[in-house]
């Protein structure tokens, strides 16, 4: 039975120890910060430090190293190199979000995929929680949990726009979290070119106009990014400002507005892309 111990009593921290737990390690209660961390590394298997990132360094440096001990990190964005002096090092980075301790652990069990790098026992540790080890080279760290953020924290935060938006005609949220399930559906099933659809992927000049009016100023840098990213994935180029007038524009209003692509062999993206 291998043995873990984890510096983190956060959400994190709690996760990974149930999550382990019912995987047949044999795992302590995670640290606090009153605890003392020195001899963490003595007398099991992995040692975690489940800390926010800007700690990770100094907690993992108060720890006395041991020459059997992994010692790994959760963070998504950082190397190996906040783990030092310890020899054997790891990084695990699992891609759920972890709300509570018990939802945590229901999803680390539940087949996930963990960013590893170091030492081979965190994809071990990620194959006994049943889930899937991608490696990660610490170089590309930063680029993967930017996309990682992406993925999760820029789409909570989009729905907390549609949430606002909605709020303005007399909707709730749960009128169109069925629209984004069956979005994110296509996307798994097509792909993102294939699955997208609606105003800027047909070049729907007019409509996008409109939805520019009927936003509140402090709405629309938000979704003219969004037809930015859509108009790029639509065209398969990048999204270039559009100049002052266009799409309903004021000629002293800022040009953040809607974004025109001119791509080879068309005016208008929505020339390229089609009706869709």
């Amino acid at each position: 039975m291998h043995t873990a111990r984890i510096i983190g009593p956060g959400r994190a921290g709690c996760s990974l120890s149930l999550a382990l737990g019912a995987a047949g390690w044999r795992v302590g209660r995670p640290l606090g910060p009153v605890d003392d961390h020195r001899g963490a590394a003595t007398g099991v298997d992995l040692l975690v430090v489940a800390t926010p990132d800007d700690a990770v360094e100094a907690v993992a440096a108060g720890v006395r190293p041991s020459a059997t001990t992994v010692v790994a990190h959760l963070s998504g964005s950082l190397g190996l190199d906040v783990l030092d002096p310890h020899p054997r090092r790891a990084s695990l980075h699992p891609l759920v979000p972890l709300p509570t301790p018990e939802i945590g652990a229901r999803r680390l069990l539940g087949g996930a995929t963990f960013a590893v790098s170091g030492d081979p026992l965190a994809a071990r540790v990620a194959a006994d929680l049943g889930g899937r080890a991608v490696v990660v080279a610490d170089e590309d760290r930063a680029a993967y949990h930017a996309a990682a953020s992406i993925a999760a924290n820029h789409v909570v935060a989009l729905l907390g726009q549609v949430e606002r938006v909605a709020a303005g005609v007399g909707l709730g949220l749960d009128a169109f979290l069925g629209l984004t399930a069956a979005a994110l559906e296509d996307v798994a099933r097509l792909g993102p070119e294939r699955a997208l659809t609606g105003p800027a992927a047909r070049g729907d000049w007019a409509t996008l106009a409109r939805h520019r009016d009927a936003l509140a100023a402090e709405e629309r840098p938000g979704y003219h990014a969004g037809v930015a990213l859509a108009l790029r994935l639509a065209a398969g180029a990048p999204a270039a400002p559009v100049t002052a007038g266009h799409a309903g524009a004021e000629p002293d209003e800022p040009v953040d507005e809607v974004p025109e692509v001119r791509v080879p062999g068309s005016v208008l993206v929505g020339s390229a892309a089609g009706a869709r």
